[in-house]
């Protein structure tokens, strides 16, 4: 798979065949969580709230309440509309708001420029036959606090789904190894479930760095068989104890059951919410498979089999009111209470183990991904992402937050010891991700579809209602282990939103004190500043203008290299940037100056390059650029190497072209931001001020050249420059960073005090460094001390 490209499986028709070998595929990746849901949703659900009675009302009440919130959540909500909410293919949190950023100026990510919405995956997939001017939209644009709300809800349902990642594995493999107790005294069940538990557990954490791809394919036959499992069982059960069982999918029981429990039934809903646990994959893993291909393997597969498994033990517990053994799914398997069937329980069990192990795994890969796009989107504290695999992209691997989840997963699981605290925490992160997906894809219905603001308002109405319904069900149980995801996500979004809101200060305060370019050319043997052979690449946040801290760096040190580049590596609100719209190239002054600019744009779920690599890609790239541009001169004339001197820093800083990775005749894309601006924007609301950043109606014109690899038929200036830039290659490479130490100004407020002085610096000093995340190698680093006060 080309690790540039968005989804790899974006035919315009797939045949059935793909579609239904994709479909299968997804059972292992997508649905792993959401079928092992059987598992405990009985359990949970009568564990404390209510009893089961010989009027069967309880059971056939939640039976009831299972298949609807089965039919209305991930069936109609999630595969007939939420689904169709992508963003190039791609689903999740960050895809909605991916979108939203794109079709209102709401966003909060710093450096944007006018030339990110040339990009081919920026484009509105549904462009209004008029301009959209809906009140909605004005109104976001209008309110910056409304945009600084916008990405607290996003946050919030991003830490609820580390939230997930760090209970779904506990509450699986505990529901899965309790099938031990049926062949066990109680008393050496009690000690004997939790050590088994951990001990997969740490296998299962263990293992996380060898990738999925590794052992991924054997994820679709283990859910496939779990699903044909639990199928036969839900079948067996209802011919034989209870074929009646399937008038309780009326809604008219749901009303009984809450009629006859009240208060005990509305908090009982706590548990019943588990059966949509792993829902959310649905979507989040949207990028990996096909619309039609998650919505035939729900649809036809996965949505039969569990209401068939629910149906099966709802039927077995309507006959068995007095069990020795709690209610559970293992006591409705065939002989697990009557001795003569053993051969069916243990096969059982470790299908089911394994499909518990899979659906964790799923989890476990979905967090490490999710975190990943946080980081790319300046939300998360820098981490060290691992790529598992050359050939399958997104499959990552982060060993701090592998090692954190596994020790707070084994933590829950020795803290809670039993399926009821677990369901409660679980349940409430579960309904949390719901309602933020609810609340994203009603302003998507009417900023992105434009539809009229009443089918949003329904559509956030009807499911909200429902999910506001769960949500407080889990609320209510608060001291019984809801408070878990609650601390969780306090703790995480201040994280988050301390870290963003650092990055924002400091991108304020490289913008208010970079330097001109005048400066930069008025550097020279006259004031004793010295050229050194090699390349100086020298990082920045800034799309314009020369950093202070390579001021810094002059002034310290009274020389900088032959061949200048200012790399200013940034996050596009799109989920994939293509490799030949990679690179946003330009001179910094005039030709003579050799000072260039590359702007490299990444989409939130895109693989950052290896320095070896991309050291040597943008050398290749600053080639075409510079052939294109002396060709260009040449051809039109109307351009010498003297205009960016003449004008100044608006000229000869601002015409900038992509140079594409696509081969010979190259494609050049001109971006001419020389223009006056139409308008005063800024994504933070603490910048007003700052009049020089602007968004601007961009100049666009494409050319294509044929380049001509025969230096003879270059002009001879031309020829010197590509000489130069290759000899300073030979020479080496220096990687020039700021190294920050950020507090805040004197006379700040208390709160700004807290999160700048101590608590971004704790942040910082115990995350990984600049020079990690880019790959720099320490022989070629040089760090600029630099003290932000902002």
């Amino acid at each position: 798979m080309d690790l540039g490209s968005g989804n790899c499986w974006s035919t315009p028709k797939d045949s059935w065949k793909t579609t239904l070998l994709l479909a299968y595929q997804s059972l292992g990746v997508v649905y792993g969580d959401l079928s092992i849901s059987p598992l405990y949703v009985y359990k949970s659900t009568f564990a404390e709230d209510i009893h089961h009675s010989e009027s069967n009302e309880e059971i056939f009440g939640v039976l009831s309440f299972v298949f609807w919130t089965l039919t209305l959540v991930p069936l109609f909500k999630y595969v007939f509309v939420v689904l169709r909410a992508d963003d190039n293919g791609e689903g999740g949190t960050f895809a909605l708001y991916s979108l939203i950023c794109r079709h209102a100026k709401v966003s909060l990510l710093p450096n944007r420029q006018v030339a990110d919405e040339a990009v081919s995956t920026y484009k509105l997939e549904h462009p209004p036959e008029v301009k959209n001017n809906s009140k909605v939209k004005l109104l976001l644009e209008k309110h910056k606090a409304l945009h600084t709300a916008l990405l607290i809800l996003v946050l919030l349902g991003t830490c609820m789904v580390i939230g997930d990642g760090l209970l779904t594995p506990a509450i699986s493999v505990f529901s899965a190894v309790s099938g031990l107790e049926l062949s066990m005294s109680k008393e050496h069940h009690q000690y004997a479930m939790v050590p088994i538990t951990c001990f997969i557990l740490v296998c299962l954490f263990a293992l996380q760095h060898y990738g999925t791809h590794r052992v991924g394919f054997f994820f679709a036959p283990v859910v496939l068989t779990w699903l044909l499992c639990i199928s036969a069982l839900g079948l067996y059960n209802i011919f034989h104890w209870n074929p009646h069982v399937y008038q309780a999918l009326s809604p008219y029981y749901m009303y009984r059951f809450l009629r006859k429990t009240r208060k005990s039934g509305w908090m009982s809903l706590g548990g019943i919410l588990l059966c949509i646990t792993g829902s959310e994959a649905m979507f989040a893993d949207l990028g990996h498979f096909t619309y039609a291909a998650i919505q035939i393997a729900f649809t036809f597969l996965v949505y039969p089999a569990l209401i068939l498994a629910y149906m099966g033990q709802a039927a077995y517990l309507s006959k068995h009111h007095n069990s020795t053994h709690q209610i559970g799914f293992y006591v409705s398997v065939p002989g697990s209470i009557f001795g003569g069937a053993e051969s069916v329980r243990w096969p059982v069990l470790v299908i089911a183990i394994l499909a518990s192990v899979v659906g964790s795994q799923a989890i476990i890969s979905g967090t490490f991904s999710i975190i990943n796009q946080s980081q790319s989107l300046s939300c998360f504290p820098r981490v060290k992402v691992v790529h598992t695999s050359d050939k399958i992209h997104g499959q990552i691997y982060i060993p701090e937050i592998n090692w954190i989840l596994m020790v707070l997963c084994i933590a829950v699981t020795i803290g809670f010891r039993d399926i009821k605290h677990m369901g409660n925490a679980s349940g409430l992160a579960v309904m949390t991700v719901m309602l933020v997906t609810t609340c994203l894809t009603s302003l998507v219905i009417i900023l992105c579809w434009h539809k009229p603001p009443l089918v949003a308002l329904s559509f956030l109405l009807f499911f909200g209602s429902i999910e506001l319904l769960y949500f407080s069900a889990s609320l209510i149980k608060f001291l019984e282990g809801a408070w878990l995801p609650i601390l969780l996500a306090l703790i995480l979004m201040t994280i988050m939103f301390v870290w963003h809101y650092a990055t924002i200060k400091k991108y304020e305060f490289d913008l208010h004190n970079k330097v001109s370019l005048e400066w930069l050319l008025a550097l020279g043997p006259s004031l004793g500043i010295a050229r050194v052979p090699g390349i100086g690449i020298v990082f920045t946040d800034l799309t314009f203008g020369i950093p202070a801290n390579f001021s810094r760096f002059v002034t310290n040190l009274p020389a900088f290299h032959r061949v200048l580049v200012f790399v200013c590596v940034k996050s596009v609100p799109v989920p994939y940037v293509p490799p030949a719209e990679r690179y946003l190239m330009g001179r910094v002054g005039p030709a003579a100056h050799r000072s260039y600019r590359c702007i490299v744009r990444y989409g939130y779920r895109d693989v950052h390059q290896d320095v070896d690599s991309f050291e040597s890609e943008l050398v290749d790239r600053l080639s075409d650029f510079i052939r294109y541009n002396w060709h260009r001169m040449e051809g039109t004339n109307s351009w010498t190497e003297d205009d960016g001197s003449q004008s100044g820093d608006s000229s000869g800083d601002c015409r900038l072209a992509v140079i594409g990775t696509v081969g010979v005749p190259a494609m050049a894309f001109e971006i001419d931001e020389s223009v006056h601006p139409e308008s005063v924007s800024i994504g933070f609301p603490t910048v007003e001020s700052v009049t020089d950043v602007i968004e601007m109606e961009p100049v666009e014109r494409r050319v294509r050249f044929a380049i001509n690899e025969e230096r003879s038929d270059l002009n001879g200036r031309l020829r010197e420059e590509l000489e130069e830039l290759w000899a300073a290659q030979q020479a080496g490479t220096a990687f020039i960073l700021g190294h920050s130490h950020v507090k805040a100004k004197q006379g700040s407020s208390l709160p700004k005090r807290l999160a700048i002085n101590y608590g971004y610096s704790f942040l910082r000093r115990n995350c990984r460094g600049p020079d990690v995340v880019l790959k720099v190698p320490p022989v070629s680093l040089l760090e600029v001390g630099m003290v932000y006060v902002v």
